[in-house]
């Protein structure tokens, strides 16, 4: 996932993955200079059907959640607020790209076709992984407001909250271990992202595609982009266009509606795989999905998760800090001293919100989101209300527009975080020392049902944090332990054959969809 990244070079305003506070898709393997961390915490239900075009169109009722009354202090005693939570919340789905990972062909990929699906293991087989066409991965990202602004923080603006199309790509070849070359590198890094934000025209405010990014492309601009309020019922519709991917999110509450399509004629475009060449280049993309349908064998294979079509919490990116070195670096007071304390912004930083804190990965799940301060955490509702905020609301997603899935997964990418060689305990070989709830989490939040809050037209929805939301009817065994279930092997493409299994996910797959829309 992305968010800004704006210190240093000409081409500053491009999101490097590997800096401390990117919101990127979680890769399987350390992307980065010098193969630094840059992981993301992401919470996900999977939605499953075997039916032709479940993985290629899905629409979902979405309510915005609000924040409390009472405002966060810099000691952490008084309210939590969403963007301490979730720097952003996202709905998600599989897509091609031929110049992406694997890299083991560059041959155009069919759209919106299950003859995409290798995931076999076995080098010599037809369905071999690691010949999977290129994939990249959508993101419809929501930003929380009132704290850090764009760039490079988390919040477009005071009170109301923002969207974002990201698409990201892999440029490595997962079968040979090759990146791209040292320009692209360097420019737009080893997963270069298309971004926009979604606009009430449909056409992006500035350049999106990753070479041709300006700080404008990160800049939210409320003449022209969806801004939405705390509380608004949305519905978003994600399904294959005319032109390319289209998104349309549409305001039921304010009625205005806002899109974009992924199209190269609104400026998306792919970064060329070519390792020898001394530039790095670009060409005009419309990304189109991947799959027909969506199952446990639609991924994308250079990912650390295993879904296509899904909802995820972003959460593990916020500790308290007092003072830092600059906006956007170290923390210099108030934080623990943790190597995490990075992607730190002042209180005098903030759009409304006066506090410091820092957005890097939370190795050692010590921050806010990982204490009892989610919504449906405290028991006495008035105490919950007050202190924390609502909790995020969706249904199901249809396809073909009213098909429901016929069954659904909870998927947790925690032995990714906890993994060895980033200073954790879990070894994602045998699965020896990975442990949910994580080590020095207080809290980990869960997936529940409720019924939605319409009197005698109430409905079954999805809602995220505690087990004591109003509502709730069903809280899948009460924890992360039994809600994500087992952890879940998977091959990944790698020229050694020896660490192409691992684990890098609890799964724990429903055989029925329980909350249908």
């Amino acid at each position: 996932m992305l968010a800004g990244l704006f210190a240093g070079s000409a081409r500053a305003v491009v999101p490097h993955c590997s800096e401390p506070y990117a919101i990127c898709a979680e890769p399987a393997d350390s992307i980065g200079y010098g193969g630094e961390y840059t992981g993301h915490d992401e919470p996900s239900l999977l939605f499953y059907s075997n039916s032709a075009g479940s993985g290629n169109s899905s629409l979902y009722h979405l309510k915005i959640p609000s924040d409390p009354p009472v405002m966060p202090n810099q000691s952490g005693t008084a309210g939590t607020w969403n963007f301490q939570l979730h720097p952003a919340f996202w709905l998600g789905m599989a897509l091609c790209d031929n110049q992406s990972a694997p890299e083991f062909t560059h041959a155009p990929c069919v759209a919106d076709s299950d003859t995409n699906i290798f995931d076999n293991g076995d080098d010599t087989a037809a369905d071999y992984i690691g010949h999977h066409p290129g994939a990249a991965f959508l993101e419809v990202q929501f930003y929380p407001p009132g704290w850090a602004p764009w760039p490079p923080g988390v919040s477009c603006d005071v009170s109301k909250w923002c969207a974002s199309m990201a698409i990201f790509s892999f440029n490595s070849d997962q079968n040979t271990g090759v990146p791209n070359n040292a320009d692209c590198l360097n420019t737009v890094g080893i997963e270069p992202a298309n971004f926009a934000f979604i606009t009430r025209s449909g056409t992006p405010h500035a350049p999106p595609g990753p070479l041709d990014q300006t700080l404008g492309t990160f800049t939210p601009d409320p003449s022209t982009d969806l801004f939405m309020n705390s509380g608004d019922a949305l519905t978003v519709d994600v399904h294959d266009g005319s032109a390319g991917l289209t998104v349309i999110v549409n305001d039921q509450t304010t009625g205005q509606t806002g899109a974009m399509t992924a199209s190269a004629g609104n400026g998306f475009a792919q970064v060329l795989y070519e390792p020898s060449s001394p530039t790095c280049h670009e060409l005009p993309y419309s990304f189109r999905p991947m799959y027909s349908t969506s199952s446990e064998h639609t991924r994308v294979p250079w990912a650390a998760h295993s879904y296509n079509v899904a909802f995820s919490d972003e959460i593990g990116h916020f500790e308290y800090c007092s003072a830092v070195s600059e906006e956007g670096g170290e923390c210099t007071a108030g934080g623990d001293g943790d190597a995490d304390d990075d992607g730190c912004f002042s209180a005098s930083f903030s759009l409304l919100v006066p506090i410091g804190g820092c957005i890097a990965t939370d190795n050692d799940f010590d921050g806010v989101p990982y204490q009892t301060v989610w919504p449906g955490t405290n028991p006495n509702r008035g105490q919950d209300k007050k202190y924390h905020p609502s909790p995020i609301v969706f249904t199901s997603p249809v396809f073909n527009g009213s098909q429901n899935y016929s069954r659904l997964a909870f998927e947790a990418d925690l032995p990714r975080i906890e993994a060895f060689d980033f200073g954790g305990s879990c070894n994602r070989f045998t699965g020896t020392g990975c442990t949910n709830p994580p080590p020095g989490a207080n809290f980990y939040p869960i997936y529940s049902t409720g019924v939605s809050a319409e009197g005698s037209n109430g409905h079954c929805v999805w809602q995220f944090g505690g087990t004591h939301i109003k509502g709730t009817t069903n809280t899948f065994g009460g924890n992360s332990t039994a809600e994500f279930g087992p952890l879940l092997f998977t091959w990944y493409p790698n020229p050694n054959p020896a660490i192409r299994y691992r684990t890098n996910n609890y799964r724990n797959v429903l055989n029925s969809n329980p909350c249908p829309a």
